[in-house]
């Protein structure tokens, strides 16, 4: 189960919170921003609580339950589709289940009261009757037909009993009336159900099917399996897993197929499988009861469900991300999910303590700046252990950051499984931008930014870039401005942009912008010095029609206007 979202409001129900907490390895406390410290910080109830529900989170909050109500309502349409929500008072004396009856509410409700040492509101009626949702069958099995579950329940809770076919050793120990011969029956089989409104059918996750590259057959990939399992008579949602080779081409194609039939898709490391046979024996490590073979696919089914994090390995995913310029609130909402699912967290060192903290099950590799291709192989080779990897740069990763560098080393690589890795690249605020907020707009208008290290590009190039800009009359925003190893380079860069801009163009200065301590100075390019700068300071320089103003009763702001004469 997705670990839960315990959402607090203030410091009063921390210690309920904590407590709820270590029930669920994995949960994380979310706390409003400014009230209460806490794993994360939101900041406004009513929207953390949308987005967790329509994420699919499980939510337990510590607030009256009408509040929760409130806020979610507009949201609910499918009760099949609903995650657990629960409120709790924040002195834990009351667990109140609220949506979710099918995705296992009330489990939580008894676990979490049981923490608590009290007793939960479970209102259900099949709930108190049989001591367990009968709509709700473990992980690893998916009901034919809601609304004929309905019916069924219905028919139980009027005084009718039934049969179980198949094996549901979850019921065991239930108060669920059965009568051998009964009318109704829970049948539990991977095939497809008839349309027998005496039964209630419950498929296992039984059936697994691997795919071995190299088809000809024009059909989908989602047709194929679908033309197999009706071939069988086995329904759809018994389907527990996809599995191909890490080093399978287009590899979205399997992604795709894998996502419209809802199943993970599961990768093996064999080298130069010879068929879907062999990927399949070689991933799986429980017994098949039947196996479908074709020259490219094979389906097998087993006795019970299958349990897909034991076939194969999961696709990993490396996803390079931008933590802006520093404060909390102006990271992408997409760089902290990224930030909280990941198994490692790669980067420099400060750029890696800046994203923290972290869980304790969240590996850190902090590692020297000047690192950055071996980090980025590093990064790959992670993610190709089904991990899911977070690469950490600050500003925007791809501006003179890690994007490219990965980028790189994927272009480079002779590994096949490197191209299996769900490469994600997750934008941020760049420090050019974040200054140039603080100061107004001075990239108002057509800009360019220039990193001034000779590190990685010769000196002269850096020149002949800083004439053409300076020619072009173009807003420059200098990254990388000076540092001990090159004092004079950002008195030489002056040099050649005072050959083409007046001493009264417009700087700004910003230092530290979004971080404690931050500074913002607005100057000139006479006036500008070498030693009013260090290597923390982005240096924008205005064109020719940046301006600057202010009033007495307000502060300076500068900006390039839009137009152009």
């Amino acid at each position: 189960m997705t670990p839960p979202a315990i959402v607090i409001l203030g410091t009063g129900a921390l210690e309920t919170a904590t407590r709820i907490q270590a029930r669920y390895p994995g949960a994380q406390v979310h706390g409003l921003r400014g009230r209460v410290d806490a794993d994360l910080a939101y900041s406004e109830l009513g929207a953390h609580l949308c987005d967790l529900y329509a994420r699919g989170t499980p939510i337990v909050a510590l607030c009256a339950a009408g509040i929760v109500i409130r806020c979610i309502a507009p949201l609910l349409s499918n009760k099949g589709i609903e995650p657990p929500v629960l409120a709790v008072a924040e002195d834990g004396s009351a667990v109140v289940p609220l949506l979710g009856g099918l995705a296992g509410v009330n489990i939580m409700a008894r676990d979490i009261a049981a923490t608590l040492d009290v007793a939960p509101a479970i209102t259900t009626s099949g709930e108190l009757r049989f001591g367990t949702c009968v709509l709700n069958p473990p992980d690893g099995y998916a009901l034919a037909s809601l609304a004929q579950g309905k019916r069924f329940v219905s028919d139980l809770l009027a005084g009718e009993s039934t049969r179980i076919e198949g094996d549901a050793p979850w019921l065991d120990g239930t108060d669920v009336p059965r009568t051998p011969a009964s009318r109704l029956a829970i049948r539990v089989t991977p095939n497809v159900w008839n349309g027998d409104t005496n039964e209630l059918v419950i498929y296992p996750r039984s059936v697994v099917v691997a795919l071995h590259a190299g088809s000809n057959d024009e059909a989908t990939i989602e047709a194929r399996i679908l033309a197999a399992l009706n071939e069988h008579n086995l329904a759809r949602e018994a389907l527990a897993a996809l599995v191909i080779a890490s080093n399978v081409e287009r590899i979205d194609e399997y992604v795709q197929a894998a996502s419209a039939l809802g199943v993970p898709l599961r990768l093996t490391d064999t080298h130069a499988p010879t068929s879907s046979d062999a990927l399949l024996m070689h991933a799986m490590r429980v017994p098949c009861e039947f196996v479908h073979r074709t020259h490219d696919l094979t389906l097998a089914v087993t006795r019970g469900p299958v349990d897909p994090t034991a076939i194969g390995r999961a696709r990993g995913r490396l996803t390079v991300l931008g933590l802006g310029p520093g404060r909390a609130d102006l990271m992408a909402p997409a760089a902290r999910n990224a930030l909280d699912e990941a198994t490692d967290i790669l980067g420099y060192d400060t750029y890696v303590r800046m994203a923290g903290p972290f869980r304790a099950d969240q590996r850190v590799h902090g590692t020297d700046n000047r690192e950055e291709m071996q980090r980025a192989r590093h990064a790959f080779e992670l993610a190709c252990e089904g991990r899911s990897v977070a690469m950490v740069s600050s500003g925007d990763p791809g501006v003179f950051a890690m994007a490219a560098a990965v980028l790189e080393a994927l272009d480079t690589s002779a590994d096949p499984r490197w191209s299996s890795v769900d490469l994600v690249i997750v934008p941020g605020v760049s420090a050019a931008l974040a200054t140039a907020a603080q100061a107004g707009a001075p990239l108002g208008h057509d800009f360019c930014m220039l990193s001034l290290s000779d590190n990685l590009k010769p000196w002269d190039v850096i020149e002949d870039r800083l004439r053409h800009a300076a020619q072009a009359d173009l807003v420059m925003a200098f990254y990388n401005p000076i540092s001990r190893a090159r004092p004079w380079q950002l008195d030489k860069a002056l040099d050649i942009v005072r050959e083409r801009r007046l001493p009264e163009t417009v700087v700004v200065l910003g230092r530290d912008i979004g971080r404690p301590g931050a500074t913002l100075t607005t100057t000139t390019l006479g006036a500008l010095r070498s030693t009013d700068v260090d290597m923390r300071t982005m240096v924008i320089i205005g064109s020719s029609l940046t301006r600057r103003f202010g009033h007495e009763a307000s502060r300076e702001w500068v900006y390039t206007p839009r137009w152009y004469r």
